[in-house]
């Protein structure tokens, strides 16, 4: 599909103007764990009395990492691996990302290494592969699988964030439950609990885990939980047994801890980078309010979303551009439907691969969203742009916003500067940043 500067949709969108916008902070609690606080942090979790004899001399440990971008997610996985080595077992790691890196074991191993999860950095072994047992079935009829190298260990320690879900709400979403039924699960152990639907994952979800908690040899699971500038706030080592109790109680916490868009409403949000590093769909929906499907809400209320490039670690895999009303040439030459379409064959959820519009350059991308709104006064749209869904402490905001935020309408924002016309180069590519100078 060739997409060309210059056209007909250049010529219709030449004309439309893009309001002048201010940079803005947006200030929320700060909970926070220092990075080199973690590794004291974790041999104190894992010490704990009732887990601390989990670990045996000689025993061979699988340690989880998944596909996401998780705050200091080398430093965590390093940290269990070190307390392992101290117990004198064997630990080795096991990417569990369902059917995340195109689905093969190559392709994980590669999410893992753009992490700076390697043998090296590690100084344990890194096994990868797509074979998975079958563990039987969940109350609800659904067969159950594990990763066999995992299977096969004398233990597995499930390390994961703990999270809202960006698709479904349910007492279990993402944290223990999610990265053992799904991660560990492999491409098969996805596709058995996502076959129903994003309306029923809430109950396959726990009745997996069941199976996966009375059939494998899972120790305890290490959840971290972020702030809301995407930093370390909280980790917990859980025990087994505890795990279904526990999980649902910190996500919870999480809940509370969660950032957002402040302002609560535009007409107009633009999105610098989307990225698999970031969420499962590009953007994380709970911030953005663009859903893949009906069974979860929240976020922002906004009529328009354009996404204007992807981040490299992703791989070209950019769900969650069929949420946006326009993407950028720039953004679709970078996409590889390899890395996408198995996801959304395995989750079911084909929304979130799809094409919106593209067009030539980042501001064609603005003013598209800008000239499509209905109801709206386009010389006094409300805008927001953001860096990415994980990073919003610093944004921008269209002059519409200005004089409410001066006057402190909204606890918790602040203007950093006025409102000005932002810039872009010859060819169209946003040039003024999100941050003060």
């Amino acid at each position: 599909m060739e997409i060309k500067k210059g056209g007909v949709v250049s010529k219709l969108l030449a004309d439309v103007a893009i309001p002048k916008m201010f940079r803005a902070k947006q200030i929320f609690p700060r909970p926070i764990i220092m990075p080199e606080e973690i590794p004291g942090i974790i041999f104190a979790e894992l010490s704990k009395e009732k887990i601390k004899s989990l670990i045996k001399p000689g025993m061979n440990i699988a340690i989880t990492a998944g596909s996401r971008g998780i705050a200091n997610v080398d430093v965590i996985t390093k940290g269990i691996v070190d307390f392992v080595k101290s117990k004198n077992a064997n630990p080795f790691i096991v990417p569990a990302m369902g059917s995340h890196g195109g689905a093969t074991a190559e392709g994980q191993i590669e999410i893992l290494a753009g992490y700076n999860i390697t043998e090296e950095t590690m100084g344990c072994p890194i096994k990868s592969c797509m074979d998975t047992v079958i563990l039987g079935y969940s109350e609800l009829g659904k067969p159950v699988y594990l990763d066999k190298i995992a299977y096969e260990s004398d233990g597995i320690i499930v390390s994961c964030r703990l999270k809202l879900h960006n698709a479904f709400r349910g007492k279990y979403e993402s944290g223990p439950c999610k990265m053992m039924v799904v991660g560990l699960g492999k491409q098969e152990g996805a596709e058995s609990v996502h076959s129903d639907g994003m309306g029923k994952i809430a109950e396959n979800l726990p009745a997996n885990a069941k199976v996966i908690l009375d059939k494998a040899p899972i120790l305890l699971a290490i959840s971290c939980m972020e702030n809301a500038y995407d930093e370390t706030c909280k980790i917990e080592a859980i025990h087994k047994d505890d795990i279904m109790a526990r999980e649902p109680e910190l996500l919870k916490w999480a809940h509370t801890n969660m950032p957002q868009l402040i302002v609560g409403e535009a007409d107009v949000l633009i999105v610098d980078e989307i990225g698999k590093n970031y969420s499962g769909t590009g953007v994380d929906p709970n911030i953005t309010g663009t859903f893949s499907t009906d069974y979860a809400t929240g976020g922002l209320q906004v009529q328009r979303t354009c996404m204007l490039d992807i981040t490299d670690c992703s791989h070209g895999n950019g769900l969650g551009t069929g949420l946006s009303s326009a993407i950028t040439k720039r953004l679709f030459d970078k996409l590889d439907p390899e890395k996408m379409y198995p996801n959304c064959l395995t989750s079911t959820v084909l929304k979130s691969a799809g094409i919106p519009i593209v067009v030539a350059t980042d501001k064609e991308a603005i003013q598209l969203c800008i000239r499509t709104l209905n109801n709206v006064d386009k010389e006094r749209a409300r805008i927001i742009r953001i860096e990415n869904s994980l990073h919003i402490g610093h944004i921008m905001l269209s002059e519409a916003y200005y004089e409410d935020v001066i006057h402190g309408k909204y606890a918790g924002l602040e203007a950093e500067d006025e409102p000005k016309y932002i810039e872009f180069d010859e060819d169209g590519n946003l040039m003024t940043s999100i941050f003060l100078d």
